[in-house]
């Protein structure tokens, strides 16, 4: 295994860890471990910019084929069309 070692860490920043390490039951270089482990799983999961402007059209493809038509009438609205043709009829 290898070791790193992290210089210069600020006091207020190491003595956070430790009492995170000590709320987790870990020893610090433990807790420094688990939170590199998650820091670089969440970075694996999140998409690139460029990924995710490639599912936007995905996307909006599965939001349009969701989304339900809605009929004024079921509302109990005029069908806009009648009322353009009468403001027109005038």
């Amino acid at each position: 295994m290898t070791t790193v070692h992290a210089l210069n860490i600020p006091d207020e920043l190491y003595e956070q860890l430790q009492e995170l390490a000590k709320a987790e039951n870990r020893s610090v270089d433990a807790q420094v471990i688990t939170i590199l482990q998650n820091a670089l799983q969440k970075r694996k999961t999140q998409l690139t910019e460029d990924e995710r402007r490639k599912n936007v059209p995905k996307l909006l493809e599965e939001i349009s084929r969701r989304r339900r038509r809605l009929n004024p009438a079921d509302f109990g609205l005029p069908d806009s069309t009648e009322l353009i043709r009468e403001d027109r009829d005038r």
